[in-house]
């Protein structure tokens, strides 16, 4: 009888350790989606980016016309 018992927990244990246990589902991590709120931050960012390089280009012309002036005038 002990036998058996023993033999029974044996290959419980076995079977036990063979699979991982599977997490509860509140503690699976939460897959990364999209978000309003990501979009929301990024829209500014962005729309800064496009500003400077409208005036990093607006610079630029202007120091092409002034240096054409310049040389236009005598340099």
């Amino acid at each position: 009888m002990l036998r058996k018992l023993l033999l029974a927990m044996t290959v419980m244990a076995l079977f036990a350790g063979c699979s991982k246990p599977q997490p509860p589902e509140k503690e699976r991590p939460v897959e990364p989606q999209a978000t309003q709120l990501r979009d929301a931050i990024k829209a500014p960012i962005d729309k800064a980016k496009d500003v400077e390089k409208q005036v990093q280009d607006a610079a630029e012309a202007q120091r092409a016309a002034i240096e054409a002036q310049e040389q236009a005038a005598g340099g």
